[in-house]
């Protein structure tokens, strides 16, 4: 039996596509999740992989909807083997089932880490020279330091609940807390 797997990464993303695809290429059954590749922990693969009999096949779309790191397709696509069944991706056209499809799926698993690595690298890089310009990254403070200050104030002295101080600042009652 041919069994599909198919995975997004946010709420937002559609599975369409990709159920398409799978159903199209004969899949007989298909497996979901919606949940970041890089998570080990997917209920939808692990019970795909539980029901994998010998001579099953199990198709993706493209091989980076099974994994996201070359460690963890190498895995996934052993325990596969292990279980006496095949591995096929409908974008690279990789199937395990032969030599060359085993060569095939080597040599692209290794291209992407390598690409993955390059971007993070890369990354990294520009983190690096924009610190060294002064610039520095990520959200800025939801409240200023004098916000803050009366934040406090009206918390100690004025002995105003939280949440009226939230809704007042108009940031969460978490913020608040924090300041």
């Amino acid at each position: 039996m041919i069994l599909g797997y198919a995975r997004i990464s946010t709420d937002d993303q559609k599975l369409d596509a990709q159920l398409d695809l799978l159903t199209g290429a004969g899949a007989g059954r298909i497996f979901a999740d919606r949940i970041s590749g890089s998570k080990r922990q997917r209920p939808e693969l692990d019970r795909m992989l539980e029901q994998l009999r010998e001579g099953d096949i199990v198709m993706v779309t493209k091989y980076d909807r099974l994994a996201r790191s070359l460690r963890d397709l190498l895995d996934i696509v052993q325990a596969i083997q292990g279980r006496g069944a095949g591995f096929r991706s409908l974008a690279e056209d990789i199937d395990t089932t032969t030599p060359a499809g085993r060569l095939v799926f080597h040599v692209f698993a290794s291209i992407a880490q390598f690409e993955r690595e390059r971007i993070s690298e890369r990354t990294r890089e520009g983190l690096d020279a924009a610190r060294k310009r002064g610039r520095v990254g990520g959200r800025p403070p939801a409240l200023s330091a004098a916000q803050r200050v009366e934040v406090r104030r009206m918390r100690d002295e004025e002995l105003r609940p939280l949440p009226e101080i939230a809704q007042l600042f108009r940031v969460s009652v978490k913020t608040i807390r924090r300041a």
